[in-house]
């Protein structure tokens, strides 16, 4: 492998990270390896932008989970293991990602439009993460989002004012570092949208399917972020 090869590169730079997040306490070491291979993935199929967009969803998410975390755990709505990610953990919020970076790689013919996916799916995971995260912690009233009646802080399917701006500011955050890297255009709204969207589904699975035990935490992860890139996709072949 030559050195001006990018996964040259790119190998060691993702050991290094996982190695690190494993030291910082943030990923076990199942969920490194799993965050390795992902990360791996996403930048085969979508280079070094997206796989930025992976870094600064890790970072925020990492910073927002580790936030407050003794008023988190008086309030009993702290993150299992120490807020220390684990494989599911991986999955669920970039596993979809991951896979269509797969995609991307061997179907190089579409790669813009997949690669608009895989920040969608990232916009919404950072978009649920900030969403729940902070509002747990800054939410002053809290409601169910199918019903809008009083809903208790942290309760599946519960949503507060303060969490959901929160979740539209994590679902921009992403769209704008994309912008930055890529340009500006109707693809940007796109993916802050798909993402404040999955953030959404996300609420709506929790307050549906994962409380009739048809769906756990990852599950619903997994399916809101799964959601986001599908919205993107159809935003894209409509464009």
């Amino acid at each position: 492998m030559p050195f001006s090869d990018p996964l040259f590169w790119a190998l060691p730079a993702l050991a290094f990270a996982a190695t690190t997040a494993v030291a910082l306490g943030h990923l076990d070491y199942r969920g490194a390896v799993a965050g390795y291979l992902a990360s791996l993935s996403v930048f085969l199929g979508g280079g070094l932008p997206i796989l930025i967009l992976l870094g600064v969803f890790f970072v925020t998410g990492s910073f927002a989970t580790a936030l407050n975390t003794r008023k988190k755990a008086a309030l009993g709505v702290a993150q299992e293991n120490k807020g220390r990610r684990s494989v599911a953990n991986v999955l669920a919020n970039g596993g979809v990602a991951a896979v269509i970076g797969l995609v991307s790689w061997g179907w190089p013919e579409q790669s813009h439009c997949l690669q608009y996916m895989m920040a969608a799916s990232l916009a919404s995971a950072t978009s649920d993460t900030l969403s729940s995260e902070m509002g747990n912690i800054y939410g002053s009233s809290y409601w169910r989002i199918l019903s809008f009646q009083p809903g208790v802080r942290g309760e599946d399917g519960v949503i507060s004012p303060e969490g959901t701006a929160f979740g539209l500011l994590g679902s921009v955050i992403i769209a704008i570092v994309f912008a930055l890297m890529s340009g500006w255009g109707a693809m940007v709204f796109g993916i802050g949208a798909a993402g404040f969207m999955g953030n959404l589904v996300d609420s709506i699975l929790g307050g549906s399917l994962q409380q009739r035990g048809y769906l756990d935490n990852h599950g619903v992860n997994l399916v809101s972020t799964l959601s986001a890139a599908a919205f993107m996709g159809g935003y894209c072949l409509y464009l």
